[in-house]
């Protein structure tokens, strides 16, 4: 490695081990005047610290330099139709600052950013930040999304949405990079980042009133050629013929998804609004209702056996509110995915409730942005700008 960037050696030093200049200049090659250089600026740029223990192979210890979580502030935020949750984290994605708050996505884009701005300066001013500490945002938005352009694209549950870009509204009162993505995907990211490097091939499914799936592929989201990757909400359920709100018949979020399984409890009167109340009575006790929630696992598992034959992942996490039911529901799509599956598909697959629950959507979404600003590139960008 012997790419003379200031990037390359933050790139090596993320990882959390100390390094000396020694070692430093043996890991790329570069001429040790060069690494000094570099670290130099870095350390101008809080990019890296000196590490607290010097290391010493007798006479006099050498500094270690280490990479600097708390060099700029993320913002990161998880809007859903009715609710948002907001975070305010350090560059490992550490949580410094957060809040969750009732906001309806249907009273616009601007009402609602203007909202999202004015409760991120509370949070920023509450943990001893300024905006100018900010270095980018990650939005996650109810609604599908073209990622390359930050602009929903026909949101069904977002009226006033379509197209408007988002990324440019928030970038340019913020001041720094804004990436806009579909609420599933940075679902995915968050659990994958929680998992951890070594699944590189894990499905997120989240489980509410509609049914989305993110896509984490050699250890990246997959988003397909529009952004449209992973949509299994609409995907035929054989033999349903329930009417779907997109017109077709039979789709998985109108058969197996939180309202669906909550229509059905009404008609046998039993008081269930949507997918919290369906927790709520399973929580209770309510055998009618621990029946129709396996049932929902059975259906999503259907539709999820057939994913794992064509991409074989080896992990599937199931989140969203309907997730709350507990195993009632993973025991339903396990036993459709072991039914259905190839066997070598499904020898090393675990299927298990989300780790992070609600906090995925910020987890991340801050974890979408943090990859970005600390690309070598990006990082060399912020110094010499």
């Amino acid at each position: 490695m012997a790419q003379d960037t200031l990037g390359t050696l933050l790139s090596i030093l993320r990882d959390g081990q100390p390094r000396t200049r020694a070692e430093l200049v043996q890991l790329t090659g570069l001429a040790r005047s060069t690494v000094s250089q570099r670290l130099d600026a870095l350390l101008f740029h809080r990019w890296i610290v000196p590490a607290e223990h010097a290391i010493s192979s007798g006479g006099r210890p050498s500094t270690a330099f280490a990479f600097n979580p708390r060099a700029r502030i993320v913002l990161a935020v998880d809007l859903g139709v009715t609710h948002a949750r907001l975070a305010v984290t350090d560059l490992s994605g550490s949580i410094v600052a957060e809040r969750t708050c009732d906001v309806a996505i249907a009273q616009g884009p601007e009402p609602s950013l203007n909202w999202l701005l004015e409760t991120f300066t509370e949070l920023l001013a509450g943990c001893g930040h300024r905006m100018a500490d900010v270095c980018g945002a990650g939005v996650g938005l109810p609604g599908p999304v073209e990622h390359d352009t930050g602009r929903p694209v026909n949101p069904p549950l977002m009226p006033g949405w379509d197209g408007f870009s988002v990324a440019d509204w928030l970038g340019s009162r913020i001041g720094a990079p804004v990436l806009v993505d579909n609420d599933v995907n940075i679902m995915a990211l968050g659990e994958h980042s929680a998992a951890g490097p070594q699944t590189d091939h894990l499905l997120f499914t989240k489980v509410g009133t509609g049914i989305g799936c993110g896509i984490i592929s050699g250890g990246r989201l997959h988003r397909g050629a529009r952004g449209a990757a992973g949509d299994i909400g609409h995907i035929r359920v054989p033999g349903s013929e329930v009417v779907c709100h997109c017109g077709n018949t039979g789709c998985l979020e109108a058969v197996a998804g939180g309202g669906a399984v909550a229509a059905r409890l009404r008609a046998e009167e039993l008081e269930a609004a949507d997918a919290r109340d369906v927790v709520r009575l399973v929580r209770a006790g309510n055998t009618w209702a621990i029946r129709q929630v396996r049932q929902s696992g059975r259906d999503l598992g259907l539709v999820l056996a057939s994913i794992v034959n064509f991409f074989n992942p080896t992990e599937i996490v199931i989140g969203g509110d309907l997730a709350d039911a507990g195993e009632h529901l993973i025991a339903g799509i396990r036993e459709a995915i072991y039914g259905r599956s190839l066997p070598l598909a499904t020898q090393w697959l675990n299927i298990r409730a989300s780790d992070l629950g609600a906090s995925a959507g910020v987890t991340g979404a801050a974890s979408m942005i943090i990859e970005h600003v600390l690309t070598p590139e990006s990082v060399e960008q912020s110094i010499r700008s």
